[in-house]
């Protein structure tokens, strides 16, 4: 059984780069006027960029205290995450493959979880 910091570590990682892909997306939009930084990036795809960074750090310490096929299973539930925000947020259609997908991702994650300590 994970420590609930080590759950709510995985949650704040998750939620993190879900907020971050949808800051990407929301900045890849951006005219070439609002691209102030390098003249590449829009402030969004910035503030995205920052909240990988901010995962990543929260990864890595998640690292030391779980193996990492269990973490890499956490980090599998990003793409859940995604998919939802993209469709409740940017209004993305949720495919009938990608239901499949979240099946597939939810199931595994269920499995790991109970054969963890095996």
């Amino acid at each position: 059984m994970l420590a609930p910091t080590t759950l709510l570590g995985f949650a704040a990682m998750i939620a993190l780069t879900v907020a971050a892909n949808l800051m990407l997306k929301l900045g890849a939009d951006v005219p070439e006027t609002g691209r102030v930084f390098f003249g590449v990036f829009g402030w969004k795809s910035v503030a995205g960029l920052a909240l990988f960074g901010c995962g990543g750090i929260i990864y890595g310490v998640l690292l030391r205290r779980v193996p990492l096929n269990l973490a890499q299973v956490f980090a599998a539930a990003q793409f859940i995450g995604v998919v939802t925000a993209a469709s409740l947020v940017l209004g993305e259609p949720i495919s009938p493959a990608r239901w499949l997908g979240i099946a597939c991702i939810s199931f595994g994650i269920v499995l790991v979880g109970l054969t963890a300590q095996a």
